[in-house]
C-alpha cells in the first residue's frame, strides 16, 4: 500500500521489497535489511530508491530519502508513453508498449509500482531475462531515460511533425471514456445494416420469425382450402 510522504507536493512510496542479509561473526549471525522503494506524485515524476540498515524502518526511510533527491520526469501522452521503448539493466530487459485509453497497466508487481506512481495508467509490458526487482526497476527507468515526447523529437530532426497514431489512437479513445469519475466507460455502438434490416427482429416484421410465422399461416390457410374444395 502506497505511504503518502507529501501532500503539498502529492508524493507517494510505495515498498516494492525488503531485501534480509545475514553475515556470520565469531558470536553468530547478524542480520541487516535492505529496501527497495518507489516514490512518485502520480502526475509524471517518479524515483527509486535502495537502502540498507539495521532495522526494516530505517532501511525504508533512507530509501524514501534516496528516492526523493533522484525524481525523474516521464515524458507521457494523456496516461500513456509516447511510443514504444526497451530498457535494459543487466540480465534484465523490459519493454513498455503504449496502449488506449481505457486497457489499463497490464503489467507485473515491480513495474506496474513504477509506472503506477508515475501517474501512466495505460500501458502493455513485457519482462525478459532476469525478474531480480532491483534489477527489472534499473531497467523500466532505463526504458523511461528513452522517451521523448513529439515535439522533442521534431525539434532535434528540424521537421515538422503534426501528429503521431499514438496520439490519434489516445484522442480516438478519450471519446469513449467515462466525463466523471462515476460514470462508466462506453463501449462502440455497431450500427451496420441496421437501414437494411429494417429494424426486424425476432419476431418482428422484417425478422425470421415474422417469415415463419407468414409461411405457417399460408400452410394453415392453404389447407383450409383443400378441405372445402374436396367437400
Amino acid at each position: 500500500m502506497a505511504e503518502v510522504l507529501d501532500e503539498a507536493s502529492h508524493l507517494e512510496a510505495s515498498t516494492v521489497n525488503i531485501y534480509r542479509t545475514a553475515a556470520t561473526v565469531k558470536g553468530g549471525r547478524r542480520f541487516s535489511f535492505g529496501a527497495l522503494v518507489v516514490v512518485g506524485d502520480h502526475r509524471g515524476k517518479v524515483g527509486y530508491g535502495y537502502a540498507k540498515s539495521k532495522e526494516v524502518p530505517a532501511a525504508i526511510e533512507k530509501a524514501q530519502k534516496h528516492a526523493r533527491r533522484v525524481l525523474a520526469l516521464v515524458p507521457m501522452t494523456g496516461k500513456t508513453i509516447p511510443h514504444e521503448v526497451e530498457g535494459r539493466f543487466g540480465a534484465s530487459r523490459v519493454r513498455l508498449i503504449p496502449a488506449s485509453p481505457g486497457t489499463g497497466v497490464v503489467a507485473g508487481g515491480t513495474v506496474r509500482t513504477v509506472l503506477e506512481m508515475a501517474g501512466i495508467t495505460d500501458c502493455l509490458t513485457k519482462c525478459y531475462g532476469s525478474t531480480n526487482k532491483l534489477n527489472v526497476v534499473k531497467a523500466v527507468f532505463a526504458g523511461i531515460e528513452q522517451l521523448q515526447l513529439r515535439q522533442d523529437i521534431a525539434s532535434l530532426r528540424g521537421v515538422e511533425i503534426t501528429t503521431t497514431d499514438i496520439e490519434q489512437r489516445v484522442e480516438k479513445g478519450q471519446r469513449f471514456m467515462p466525463k466523471t469519475s462515476g460514470q462508466k466507460m462506453q463501449g462502440p455502438v455497431n450500427t451496420v445494416g441496421q437501414e437494411r434490416r429494417g429494424g426486424g427482429g425476432r419476431g418482428g416484421r422484417g425478422g425470421g420469425g415474422g417469415g415463419r410465422r407468414r409461411g405457417a399461416e399460408q400452410d394453415a390457410s392453404g389447407s383450409t382450402e383443400a378441405g372445402s374444395s374436396g367437400n
